[in-house]
């Protein structure tokens, strides 16, 4: 597609630990393997902070999946990144790099400010790419993509909802898809990626990562109608679209299959009895 086509980009990643750096961090010297240091890491977290969700700073992305979408909003397409592979260099590369090949278009997340974009960061630093574009140092600093307030760069729907950190959203994308009638979290929630990794069930990890793309997806539509971007009739004909675009692709992706049984349209107040 015509990279003018694409003008946003709604993202969301899984990630997992590395054990081989837990060890060498956090145990230097007491010759764990990775897999020992990474049990006993996530036991000392989950004593402590009563959960074991690995800081992102020892993590890599294992499940990038984006989604395309129009100036008008409309769905153009949705992948997952370096499938079947999944590899966590390449998965980062393709990221950053298709950000610029389509002339990048404004990032759209869920709390991506806070955890997605630093681990996309981070891994950029590990594997040596060049972020020139999405740092622009020489620029002001208010027009820098990674200021919190440019909006023209990166929309954190988190951000959006809480008046950029002003309040506590409770419930997360979870309870925002949910008021929207959209499946929210369905059968995997996000502690159970780094089992599930080990596991050896990469396929299953990215179909729940497409699942939350498209929560997001639908939460940020929402966000352009409270914006006046859109009328509410609007926002409902491209749902309606959406919902048909899954429908044409289910028979050869399971995750649109998973998303399309758990569907509930959004119970709206307005329409007569």
């Amino acid at each position: 597609m015509p990279a003018a086509d694409v003008r946003y980009l709604v993202f969301d990643v899984e990630s997992v630990a590395d054990p081989p750096l837990i060890a060498k961090l956090q145990y230097a010297g007491q010759n764990l393997s990775g897999d020992e240091a990474l049990q006993r890491y996530r036991a000392e977290l989950l004593e402590k902070y009563d959960s074991d969700f690995i800081p992102y700073t020892f993590q890599v992305p294992i499940a990038v999946v984006v989604a395309k979408l129009a100036a008008d909003f409309r769905l153009i397409d949705l992948v997952a990144l370096d499938a079947p592979e999944f590899r966590p260099h390449v998965i980062t590369e393709n990221f950053w790099r298709g950000w610029e090949a389509y002339r990048r278009p404004t990032l759209v997340s869920f709390n991506g400010r806070a955890f997605d974009l630093p681990l996309l960061e981070l891994a950029a630093f590990r594997y040596g790419l060049n972020l020139a574009a999405w740092f622009q140092t020489s620029a002001r600093s208010y027009e820098q993509p990674r200021n919190r307030y440019n909006i023209a760069a990166h929309i954190d729907l988190h951000e959006t909802l809480t008046n950029f950190g002003a309040t506590r959203f409770t419930g997360g994308l979870n309870l925002a898809a949910t008021l929207l009638g959209k499946p929210g979290k369905m059968d995997v929630q996000g502690d159970m990626v780094q089992d599930m990794y080990g596991a050896g069930r990469l396929a299953e990890i990215n179909d729940y990562c497409r699942c939350d793309v498209l929560d997001t997806y639908f939460v940020f539509l929402r966000t352009r109608v409270t914006q006046g971007m859109l009328s509410l009739d609007e926002e409902q004909r491209i749902i309606a679209e959406t919902k048909s675009w899954l429908e044409q692709r289910a028979p050869a992706q399971q995750a649109y299959r998973l998303y399309l049984e758990k569907w509930g349209d959004w119970p709206n107040p307005w329409a007569s009895p």
